[in-house]
């Protein structure tokens, strides 16, 4: 595992390795395991930067679920647009059932936010959120978070799925940029 990696024009420290991430992922699996047993949850990730988060999970998640994808943008190089552009639906049917969103990381909460009212018209008897990185300080948006695996700084991050820019999800740790 290398401490400092180059993405294009930047340079990135290592911040969290990859057996903490997974270490704290199994926390939260087992939390909802616990919460939502009787609820034959949907679970709707986030594409592209959830792919990680969402198979790691999955792994762990042990009662009886589905999992889908959703792919949404609202990102441009290293700052968020708070623009969001819904590229992939929605094609199961959600009315009456219990939602967890499956999400890389929440920050300013623009995401979520409109995923939220997106989902609302398709009637889920309730929606849950969990998100592997959680920047408090960033949060614009008033959003409940069910499950956070990690709260960070407000760092421009990458790997673990999160990219620069298309670049780095496939590291299998999570870095900040220097």
């Amino acid at each position: 595992m290398k401490e400092v990696i180059a993405i294009k024009d930047k340079q990135f420290d290592l911040f969290i390795e990859q057996e903490v991430i997974e270490h704290e992922i199994k926390r939260v699996a087992q939390q909802i395991n616990a919460d939502l047993a009787d609820r034959n949850p949907i679970f709707l990730a986030v594409l592209n930067g959830a792919f990680m988060f969402a198979a790691e999970l999955m792994k762990e998640v042990s009662i009886p679920s589905e999992i889908t994808f959703v792919r949404l943008a609202s990102y441009q190089g290293t700052t968020s647009t708070s623009q969001v552009k819904e590229v992939l639906g929605i094609n199961e049917d959600i009315e009456e059932r219990t939602v967890v969103i499956v999400e890389d990381i929440v920050d300013s909460g623009a995401t979520m936010a409109s995923l939220l009212d997106q989902l609302a018209p398709l009637k889920p008897k309730e929606v849950k959120i969990a998100t592997l990185l959680f920047k408090p300080a960033a949060l614009k948006k008033k959003i409940h978070l069910d499950y956070v695996v990690l709260e960070i700084p407000n760092d421009f991050i990458v790997g673990y799925g999160l990219d620069y820019d298309g670049y780095g999800r496939n590291l299998k740790d999570i870095y900040k940029v220097h």
